[in-house]
């Protein structure tokens, strides 16, 4: 028997029909993940599991005795008073009981003599402890303060609560989004705890890597209908494309005949006044499920504006490092070259100082140690996870156009109207405020204000939270034809796969590391943990270690020191005067008559210009082999062979 069923569920909310008698059911034991473009009713479909919404039509039928712990996707605005009570409360009356009880110590006065019976005797009952204990595992993994007030706490953190407050309630769960605003490390604890822990679970993601690890069924909502694959992620998208693909070849077939009748219906109103009546009964039904088939959604266009090049060298960190005021050091000694087309990804635990790191890159803070340089003729565009460019008071249009009618898109004017729906926003919600969309429709708002502006380094600090599957895939392709350099901030592990060329990873001990690739090769490439120490006897010398202090340079040596620290100092002109030289034949080719005036003169101009790219690569090779041989000299690096 079905734990939760939906039994020809219909639901309406807003004029829109979200749910036209869709069937549902939950067996025990499943681990089913929701899957849908912004806005097709996921989580209304949750809340109706969860009992938050009512149908309009059909029935919800739950075994007795079953319940199911829900993480909403909006957080409860009733929700208040410290973190362990709020976490807590998911137990119901007895974790009430059990949080008052603990919180209230030294004012039990405060509390009425039955619940203080009920916490008592809970706590000394074997199940107390054991209750206590998992709520308090579940506030430490997700990195919360047990005795911080739940109304200070920002939005993020309050999701981290409703999170574990859905993990203590019951063995099988209903999880809206659970992983935005986790970092890697959470996201690995969760996957395994739900593993581990938890019976039977729905759950809405758009994390690839996640729904891959976990799911045993995908249930896509699409046009009111809910479509149930019992297979794994990658074969859902194999049927889906099947099952659209037949949807298509069945409409054609349908649209060919009807089109076939209405001429029929033509030609018999002028040869002959009998018709067969059946058939025109026929042809008035197939006229209303012809008006009555809902169109498949249509798919975000992404085109992001690509400002003139770059210079070769784009940022450049020399032994940089930042501590707050307080004396908090965030990293040091960081040295990196990033070059022009390079794809960085940033790795971290939240709070550890990705986005103080990303900050410190683009100039936004000083270092308080060390240098940061800038390349020439950088044009920035940035994506920030609290989408602050975004006015929650001004309208779609206004936001992208600040008022205008048009935008200027690669230097074709578009009005904004028609360049919104290339991001799925339809007219009537052009003119909504930005505080009344869904966290999807402000991350592609974002977006599409992004793309007005040309840029040749993007920068986005976790572009992919709330948005769909397909968004994410057209994102990807973007970035990937993307001539500029990109640096991204993401806990999506597929996301930094499938685009990064570079890591900088910050491991939580004041450093930030290099490596190649993405998020699998980094897990690779990582240092392995260290094991646990065991003291061993040392062996007795034979005789005291000899002396060494630090050996003086050689003539030799000293005269190839000064010779390299005056090649260095020479590295930051020659680098302009490569690019100058570049970017004015990159002028002469954009002139449109060059070709035809000097054919040969372009053509000698574009093999010039091929060439200054290579000798700007082996310049910046040659730049970074010189800093370490003259921190080699300088006793600042070890050699070894």
């Amino acid at each position: 028997m079905a734990l939760l069923s939906l039994q020809g569920v219909t639901l309406n909310l807003g004029g829109k029909t979200l749910l036209d008698k869709a069937d549902l059911h939950i067996e025990q034991g499943e681990r089913v993940c929701l899957v849908g473009r912004n806005g097709v009713g996921k989580s209304s479909l949750m809340a109706l599991l969860s009992g938050d919404l009512t149908p309009d039509g059909g029935a919800i039928v739950r075994t007795p005795g079953v319940t199911f712990g829900h993480m909403p996707q909006a957080v409860p605005e009733h929700w208040s008073g410290p973190v362990f009570g709020v976490v807590a409360s998911g137990l119901g009356r007895e974790g009430d009981a059990l949080a008052a009880h603990l919180i209230a110590t030294g004012r039990e006065d405060q509390l009425s003599a039955a619940r203080q019976t009920l916490a008592h005797g809970l706590l000394q009952s074997g199940d107390g402890w054991e209750r206590h204990g998992d709520v308090l595992e579940a506030i430490n993994q997700l990195g919360l303060d047990p005795e911080a007030d739940f109304a200070t706490l920002s939005g993020g953190n309050k999701r981290r609560v409703a999170l574990a407050r859905a993990l203590v309630a019951s063995e099988n769960l209903l999880l809206d989004e659970p992983t935005n605003h986790l970092d890697i490390k959470t996201i690995a604890w969760l996957e395994d705890f739900l593993v581990r822990r938890v019976k039977t679970f729905v759950f809405i993601s758009h994390d690839r890597a996640f729904v891959r690890r976990l799911a045993t069924r995908i249930v896509e909502v699409d046009r009111t209908q809910l479509f149930s694959y019992a297979c794994t992620f990658d074969q859902f998208l194999e049927r889906r494309e099947e099952r659209l693909d037949a949807e298509e070849k069945q409409a054609a077939a349908f649209d060919k005949k009807l089109a076939q009748e209405e001429a029929w219906i033509r030609q018999g109103i002028k040869a002959r006044r009998t018709r067969n009546m059946g058939r025109v009964r026929a042809l008035q039904a197939m006229r209303a499920e012809r008006m009555a088939r809902v169109s498949k959604q249509g798919v975000v266009s992404m085109l992001a504006q690509e400002a003139e090049r770059s210079g070769k060298l784009v940022i450049e960190a020399k032994h940089a490092g930042f501590a707050y005021p307080d004396g908090y050091r965030v990293f040091s000694d960081f040295s990196t070259i990033i070059q022009r087309g390079d794809r960085i990804g940033f790795i971290g635990n939240n709070g550890v100082g990705k986005t103080t790191l990303l900050r410190l890159l683009l100039g936004e803070l000083d270092p308080t140690e060390g240098s940061i340089r800038h390349g020439t003729r950088l044009e920035v565009s940035y994506f920030d996870q609290l989408r602050s460019s975004l006015d929650p008071e001004k309208s779609v249009m206004d936001n992208v156009a600040n008022g205008n009618d048009t935008v200027t898109i690669n230097g074709q004017q578009r009005h904004v109207a028609s360049y919104l729906m290339d991001f799925l926003f339809e007219s009537d919600r052009l003119r909504v405020p930005v505080h009344t969309l869904s966290g999807g429709e402000r991350n592609r708002l974002l977006l599409a204000k992004l793309f007005t502006m040309p840029s040749n380094l993007l920068v986005l600090d976790e572009p992919t939270n709330d948005l769909d599957v397909e968004t994410l895939e057209l994102l990807e392709e973007l970035l990937s034809a993307y001539t500029g350099t990109v640096l991204m901030v993401s806990h999506d592990r597929e996301f930094l796969d499938n685009l990064v060329t570079t890591t900088l990873a910050l491991e939580g001990d004041g450093q930030v590391r290099e490596y190649v690739g993405g998020y699998t090769d980094w897990l690779r490439q990582r240092p392995a943990p260290a094991p646990a120490h065991v003291e061993k006897p040392k062996p007795r010398p034979l005789a005291p270690p000899a002396k060494i202090g630090p050996r003086k340079l050689t003539f030799k040596e000293q005269r190839e020191l000064q010779l390299l620290k005056d090649e260095l100092a020479a590295f930051p002109d020659r680098m302009e005067t490569l690019e100058t030289e570049q970017h004015k034949l990159e002028d002469r080719l954009n002139d449109p008559g060059f070709f035809t005036r000097d054919p040969e003169g372009f053509n000698a101009t574009a093999t010039r210009i091929a060439a200054l790219d290579e000798e700007q690569t082996a310049a910046l090779q040659r730049w970074e082999d010189v800093e370490f041989r003259i921190a080699e000299l300088e006793g600042k690096h070890d050699v070894k062979e």
